[in-house]
């Protein structure tokens, strides 16, 4: 899946429902196999940072990063830097069993 098929939605549900990190990752930017499906992601994951900002979730929750399915090590290295930085936040402000929250694309 692209990238850019990562809707915002998608990242405030998790919040919404008590995940303590999101890690989106994609293709280097100018080697979408979709054109510029990761430029899109660029864009938009701009705008959900500053929306997560505003209601309280901390940036570092949060991580868009660009990496390719050959390198293997990196994102080991990366899955781990990120679990790392997430646990020493600790759990997120929000409640881990709020219910169903509904948000909808468009």
């Amino acid at each position: 899946m692209c990238s850019g098929r990562v809707e915002p939605a998608f990242i405030l549900r998790a919040f919404l429902n008590g995940i303590d990190g999101v890690l989106v990752t994609g293709c280097h930017i100018g080697d979408c196999h979709y054109i510029k499906g990761n430029e899109y992601t660029l864009n938009r994951m701009e705008h959900i940072k500053k929306l997560l900002k505003k209601i309280g979730i901390e940036e570092e929750r949060f991580r868009l990063h660009w990496i390719s399915a050959s390198e293997g090590k990196q994102f080991a290295d990366l899955i781990k830097d990120f679990t790392d930085v997430v646990k020493k936040l600790g759990e997120s402000k929000i409640p881990k069993k709020i219910g169903v929250i509904e948000i909808q694309s468009y």
